[in-house]
């Protein structure tokens, strides 16, 4: 039998088992005398090196070595692995908005945290489906461990992975009074060891009804009720197994932080550190605390609390002032991200030129950084996300 050129290729020899193409290419031809010479075979990795090396590859690579071999495919498809590479995938973090365009089609752009000056976002295919040339509208968007929840005007809720493409649709919410899903919030039971839902719906006279689902079963749970009168808008913000919004206390006639224990389901208060009546504020996360952006004319301040739930902990990170009225940008209440480098990441409007841009803001020296948002007029508050293999269903 004449060996092709192509000494490792299969269509050389005809169909042969894998157990023959495995011994082929053991053999090396040599030139001198046409000789087979047998060539020992290179060393095997131990299979724990081997999970070492893979958690540390980004998930698109991973998804591409799943389809390898079996042993890829059971092994990185492992929940277990999956949590392992979460916990070393935190650096991979990457934002997500969507947008309205002219002919009411909902589109969803991609993109990692940018280096650059100058970037153009990456459009996703996505799983939400339209009815009668009209797509829902996403109302409230939280996301946890590279899983996004998506709750749209129509009271669906999605929970949707766009790193692997898997995607789930939660089971209606019964809502007897047909009110709207004013709030959702997502995250992680430590305790239970599975991811819960949160939705908060308003109805007048009946103020604000919390239901709960876990991931795994088919149904939601009324649970107490949540402890502010008033409409709550925005998702919360998950630290340390509990999910915490800032409201408004009528009886101290000032703001507080709630918060919700997702594995007792129960709620708490504590208060902020002092803010002027003018600041507006919102909550967000810095290395795995929970903090507060506030701003006021053109201060920009950022608190964090380093022990979370004791109040004594607050401390004042940075004090800042970004230029916005001299440049025409107006500063949206939602500051995305702060790197461990201390650039703060920040949603921005620009009159004179009627588009939405984000600014990295150096909080160390003070500079400014804008990154032009090319090919969208129009969109609704990003998220910022992490990379996982993190699978919604359950």
């Amino acid at each position: 039998m004449a060996l092709g050129s192509n000494f490792y290729g299969v269509v050389s020899f005809g169909p042969l088992t894998e157990e023959i193409i495995a011994t082929v290419k053991r053999l090396q031809l040599t030139t001198s005398n046409g000789t087979l010479t047998y060539v020992p075979p290179l060393p095997t990795l131990p299979f724990d090196l081997i999970v070492e090396i893979l958690c540390r590859l980004p998930v698109k690579l991973l998804v591409q070595l799943r389809c390898l071999c079996k042993s890829f495919y059971s092994l990185i498809s492992d929940p277990k692995f999956a949590r392992k590479h979460l916990c070393l995938s935190i650096k991979r973090r990457r934002y997500i908005l969507s947008s309205i365009n002219d002919s009411n089609k909902l589109l969803f752009f991609d993109s990692p945290i940018p280096s650059t000056s100058s970037f153009t976002l990456t459009q996703l295919n996505h799983p939400f489906t339209s009815e009668n040339n009209g797509y829902p509208k996403p109302l409230s968007l939280s996301s946890c461990d590279g899983i996004l929840c998506f709750v749209f005007d129509d009271n669906s809720t999605i929970l949707w992975n766009p790193s692997i493409r898997k995607f789930k649709l939660l089971p209606p919410l019964k809502n007897p009074m047909k009110s709207v899903i004013c709030s959702s919030s997502f995250g992680y039971d430590h305790f239970n060891e599975n991811y819960k839902v949160i939705a908060i719906t308003f109805s007048k006279g009946k103020g604000n009804e919390v239901n709960v689902h876990a991931l795994g079963t088919d149904s939601w749970r009324t649970i107490e009720d949540y402890p502010c009168p008033h409409p709550i808008y925005r998702p919360g913000v998950l630290v340390s197994g509990a999910v915490n919004w800032m409201v408004y206390d009528a009886s101290s006639s000032s703001s507080v932080i709630v918060s919700l224990d997702l594995e007792k389901e129960s709620y708490q208060k504590f208060s902020h550190p002092y803010l002027e009546n003018d600041y507006y504020s919102n909550l967000g996360l810095v290395e795995g605390c929970l903090c507060i952006f506030a701003h006021w004319k053109m201060l920009f301040d950022v608190w964090i609390m380093n022990e979370y739930g004791n109040k004594e902990s607050w401390t004042r990170l940075y004090s800042c002032v970004p230029f916005t009225v001299d440049r025409g940008l107006h500063l949206r209440p939602n500051a995305l991200y702060i790197s461990k480098d201390n650039q703060l990441l920040m949603d921005f409007y620009e009159f004179n030129s009627n588009k939405s841009m984000f600014v990295d803001y150096d909080l160390k020296n003070g500079t400014l950084k804008s990154f032009e948002i090319q090919n969208i007029d129009r969109w609704v508050d990003p998220e910022v996300y992490i990379e996982s293999l993190i699978s919604p269903c359950y």
